[in-house]
């Protein structure tokens, strides 16, 4: 017998699902595979409290299956505060493709894909992610019927890309309003990192109201696109966290904010796209606000693309989708506002409010 610790290396070997960070009860991991369509996905239901999992699917070039999972399970995780501090009556799931969207995707794929969400009868639905298009989810939907995001040419709400770059828009002006005393962002410099459908629709909300964006992308040629299009300015340099900018916007992959950059952030506002931008929410969100800088939760202001798809299921048109979005714009003064009042981190702030609504229903749900 022995009394040494065991290392979270060895960990990961011993539980590789139950005994890792991110797995915070999940309700159930299905592994989907398909030899014939080289389908290798992932689906992850972290709670169905509120209602069905509804999250979107990721197809991405994972270095390995571990990086997969961890990745479905801190999204599944963050779906379910996102659609309880938005007031949905949804929990939280997630679904990840392992490979390349765009050379390994294919019809027969994506139908493959649908067949495993449609065997679990409802508990799932799916939607657009990164990787994925709307078309896509019209192809999944000529086998399921759990599938949102559709084209709104067949009943659907369209692209979510769109009103969750609003959300986010929404959600920065009131972190400037808490942090400077003004929601105006003209002369502000901003620093958007990841220019994907939801970054340029956001650069082009700052570029309207006059905001230096500064932006970065792993894609040159779509950073050329970008700044051609916008006049916004690409960032050449070789750090941009220690770029001196009033807001850095992370708007790619997550886990941004972590042990190597913290320290580096030059800016005063952290509001992003991006899911699960802080790599350890207690201990990032502390730093953050031990250092002055706001943090505008991810899952509260990236919550308007699932207001959007959440449309298809409550049958409510394009102005209630807005009405839900603009107020995310309050909903993030009311955080920050509660954060400060009770020296708590703002993420704390959300995720109390987030997990107090599921409590409550679960209570309910017992009588």
């Amino acid at each position: 017998m022995t009394s040494e610790l065991i290392t979270s290396k060895d960990l990961k070997k011993i539980d590789p699902v139950f005994g890792q960070y991110s797995f915070d009860d999940h309700e159930q991991i299905v592994f989907c595979n398909d030899k014939d369509t080289g389908l290798k996905a992932i689906i992850g239901i972290h709670n169905t409290v509120l209602g069905p999992a509804l999250g979107g699917t990721r197809m991405w070039n994972y270095a390995n299956e571990w990086e997969a999972l961890n990745d479905v399970l801190r999204l599944s995780r963050g779906m379910t505060f996102k659609s309880a501090i938005t007031g949905l009556n949804l929990g939280g799931g997630k679904a990840v493709i392992i490979g390349d969207a765009k050379t390994q995707k294919t019809p027969e794929l994506m139908k493959r894909f649908g067949e495993f969400v449609h065997s679990l009868s409802g508990r799932y639905i799916t939607a657009e992610d990164v990787g994925m298009t709307t078309e896509d989810m019209d192809t999944v939907r000529e086998v399921t019927p759990y599938v949102t995001g559709i084209s709104e040419s067949k009943g659907g709400a369209g692209n979510p890309s769109p009103i969750t770059a609003y959300g986010v828009f929404m959600g920065m002006k009131a972190a400037a309003k808490f942090q400077f005393g003004s929601d105006v962002l003209e002369d502000k410099k901003i620093t958007v990192q990841g220019i994907g459908n939801v970054g340029e629709e956001l650069v082009e909300h700052l570029m309207n109201e006059g905001a230096k964006v500064i932006i970065d992308d792993i894609n040159r040629e779509r950073l050329e696109e970008v700044r051609d299009k916008y006049g916004v300015t690409i960032y050449n340099g070789n750090d941009i966290y220690s770029e001196e900018v009033d807001i850095y916007a992370p708007c790619a992959l997550g886990a941004t904010i972590n042990d190597d950059t913290i320290y580096k952030l030059n800016a005063k506002i952290v509001a992003g796209a991006a899911n699960n931008q802080l790599a350890e929410e207690l201990k990032h969100g502390l730093i953050l606000k031990e250092r002055g800088i706001v943090y505008a939760p991810d899952f509260l202001i990236n919550a308007g693309g699932i207001i959007n798809v959440y449309a298809e299921l409550e049958n409510y048109g394009r102005q209630e989708i807005m009405r839900k979005t603009e107020n995310i714009y309050n909903t993030t003064l009311e955080i920050l506002d509660n954060a400060k009042i009770n020296d708590i981190t703002t993420h704390n702030a959300a995720f109390n409010i987030a997990r107090e609504r599921i409590e409550t229903r679960k209570q309910e749900n017992l009588k």
